[in-house]
């Protein structure tokens, strides 16, 4: 009992602190923050003003940070989150809209360097505000999910015309089943937290501001157990989902993506224009007066 107390008051005191740090500003901050809690390792997106949306150098500090926890033998599972209110509205299109269409078919876009594979020990996401298009596979590579009641998830990079490259695809359809998989890729529509997790999507459905301390807890859960059963259950878990290798799965997501001339004009569409913005699905394309209509 005693133990338990002590824990709830470490929590709630790295609630506040990660709580005051996202509110002061720093002209040296990170945009990736990590934080060692025991066990637990607290990794936090921190571009608050840009809803923590990914840019390749935040993208590739990410993947650092995750390396680093893998191979960091005192910690046994990490936490993603994102300060300022959302844990991240996807891709900084801002990166993109300067890219010259015409050399496209010398050099294929890049996507973002998130990590290519399943990594070696359990994850769980930290879900508020804006977990949408990157971010939504951010979270989706995640092993448990915590949302909170006003957050919302969704492949939002369909209104611009990127694919998916970052696994999002191949663990959605093994999550949800290729019907409701279909429904959320193909429509690009914001799924709800209730709707999220009555699909099973996530994992807890939390107040809003407690995401993070609640995802601890659920972390805290994991490292109490030998970890050696642990990971070969989780391992065999993932491989019974996929039913063929996962690794296989994820390159073809990848090498079959789309990200062309179409994806830099509807990123210029929404850094320049605004469209698409808050998950809008209407005046993505122009439309055409009849002339009947124009009589």
């Amino acid at each position: 009992m005693l133990t338990n107390t002590i824990n709830t008051l470490r929590y709630s005191f790295f609630r506040h602190h990660l709580r005051y740090c996202s509110q002061v500003s720093c002209p040296n901050e990170e945009n990736v923050i990590i934080e060692k809690l025991g066990e637990i390792t607290i990794i936090g997106l921190n571009r608050p003003s840009k809803r923590n949306c990914l840019n390749y150098a935040t993208a590739k500090s990410l993947t650092d940070a995750l390396q680093r926890f893998e191979e960091d033998n005192s910690s046994r599972t990490a936490v993603i989150h994102g300060n300022g209110g959302n844990f991240c509205a996807g891709m900084d299109l801002t990166e993109i809209t300067s890219l010259d269409t015409k050399k496209l078919n010398e050099n294929k876009i890049k996507p973002l360097e998130l990590p290519h594979r399943l990594i070696k020990k359990p994850l769980v996401a930290a879900l508020s505000g804006y977990a949408v298009a990157e971010g939504f596979e951010l979270a989706l590579m995640c092993d448990l999910r915590v949302m909170e009641e006003n957050a919302v998830m969704g492949m939002y990079n369909r209104r611009f015309g990127i694919s998916s490259a970052n696994g999002g695809i191949v663990r959605l359809s093994a999550i949800l089943g290729l019907s409701r998989a279909l429904d959320v890729v193909l429509t690009g529509r914001t799924v709800t937290a209730q709707e999220a997790f009555n699909w099973g999507l996530v994992n807890r459905i939390v107040a809003c501001g407690t995401a993070l301390g609640q995802a601890i807890q659920v972390a805290g859960s994991l490292v109490k157990f030998p970890q050696k059963c642990l990971l070969q259950d989780r391992k065999t878990l993932y491989e019974s989902a996929f039913r063929q290798s996962f690794q296989e799965l994820l390159d073809y997501e990848r090498n079959n993506s789309i990200f062309d001339e179409e994806s830099i004009e509807g990123a210029k569409k929404f850094v320049e224009s605004g469209i698409g913005k808050h998950g809008k699905t209407y005046d993505l394309k122009e439309r055409v007066i009849s002339d009947w209509e124009k009589e």
